[in-house]
């Protein structure tokens, strides 16, 4: 798409912001959506690095956005590297399919070189990245939480090649997404917003599938 540019968020764009990830995210997952609620919340969250909010406009509109946290990387003598994790990513639905997405990961990648970060991990559909240079946890030895677990959505990204060395590694996820368990907040947050009906679509079994396995070889 022509006319595409990126800056990072500033506060006047926050609400455009959860509007675009509400709009993007709803019914996908799960019936209704909290992405946007966890935006709302992750902004005063400790592990939120602002250099690395960008937004994408067209004609003045954004149509897409990312934002990043800080996560960690831990091995069997205990020593922690800190790697990224960006999320939720959105783009606009009558902007999707066209390489937006595509354009601010590589966009916060570069910004993300320049900070210091060589390693991003996304927990995801392996089909929405695996362009973007992203490969199986199992195959960096990256495990989830147990160690030996290597989900299947569970994606590693060496923003830096050879950043990992081979040993194995425990995925830390940041706790800012753990908001979103407060259902009853995000239920009235997402009443600030104009209503819309939640209902089951065929791509939240297919999240549930990937969400749910795991790589075994």
């Amino acid at each position: 798409m022509n006319g595409i540019s990126i800056r990072l968020e500033t506060e006047k764009d926050y609400r455009a912001v959860e509007e675009l990830t509400r709009e993007a995210f709803w019914n996908v997952y799960k019936p209704g959506a909290d992405e946007h609620y966890f935006v709302h919340r992750m902004r005063r969250h400790p592990d939120f690095i602002p250099g690395l909010a960008f937004v994408a406009e067209l004609d003045g509109r954004i149509i897409g956005n990312i934002m990043y946290t800080r996560a960690w990387l831990e091995d069997h003598d205990g020593y922690r590297k800190e790697v990224l994790s960006f999320g939720p990513i959105c783009v606009a639905r009558e902007c999707q399919r066209q390489k937006v997405g595509k354009l601010l990961i590589g966009y916060s990648f570069e910004a993300a070189r320049a900070m210091g970060y060589d390693v991003n991990i996304n927990f995801g559909n392996p089909a929405n990245y695996v362009g973007s240079g992203f490969v199986s946890c199992k195959k960096k030895n990256i495990s989830f939480a147990v160690e030996g677990n290597y989900p299947t959505a569970l994606l590693v990204c060496e923003l830096v090649p050879g950043a990992l060395d081979g040993r194995k590694w425990m995925y830390i996820p940041s706790t800012a997404a753990d908001c979103c368990e407060d259902t009853q907040a995000v239920e009235a947050f997402d009443a600030s917003f104009p209503p819309k009906e939640k209902k089951w679509m065929p791509s939240q079994e297919e999240f549930y599938i990937y969400s749910h396995s795991s790589v075994v070889r």
